[in-house]
């Protein structure tokens, strides 16, 4: 009966444990596992992708649970400039993204020109399953002061 007793107090810590460390939903975490992978030359279709996990740099690292959108072939995240994986990137940084099950080492470099049409990519994407979230987004003219927009590119470029 100790035994046992022992074991569900170690099984509940764990669990525990893993609450807290872990992304879910829009609480980060600190793990982001997934297969490391080389980046691709080419990024595959990701219009049937709705979310990725994204950790960004710090003392205690974070890993978030956010959209990703691709135009041109390019990869892009688009956060609220006030929220602190956005602030945590800066003017870029490396970071790791988990894509399924894969995850790759990548460069986000905040994007400077074509705002407008990763913007309305972005919202076009999304508006069909998130209608309510979407329609709380500012204009595209106001996107720009609100959110920081990202290119994931491969570390090596």
């Amino acid at each position: 009966m100790k035994r046992l007793k022992r074991l569900m107090t170690v099984l509940f810590a764990t669990a525990l444990i893993l609450v807290f460390v872990t992304p879910i939903g829009p609480l980060p975490g600190f793990f982001i596992g997934g297969k490391s992978t080389p980046t691709p030359a080419v990024w595959a279709d990701t219009s049937q992708v709705d979310e990725i996990s994204l950790r960004v740099p710090g003392v205690l690292p974070r890993v978030v649970i956010i959209w990703v959108v691709q135009v041109e072939g390019q990869l892009y995240v688009v956060g609220s400039k006030d929220s602190g994986w956005v602030k945590r990137i800066g003017q870029g940084a490396p970071v790791e993204m988990r894509l399924k099950d894969r995850r790759y080492s990548l460069n986000a470099t905040p994007v400077t020109t074509g705002f407008t049409a990763i913007i309305e990519a972005y919202t076009d994407k999304y508006r069909p399953d998130y209608p309510d979230i979407v329609a709380g987004f500012p204009s595209v003219d106001e996107s720009q002061d609100a959110f920081g927009v990202f290119r994931l590119d491969s570390r090596s470029s």
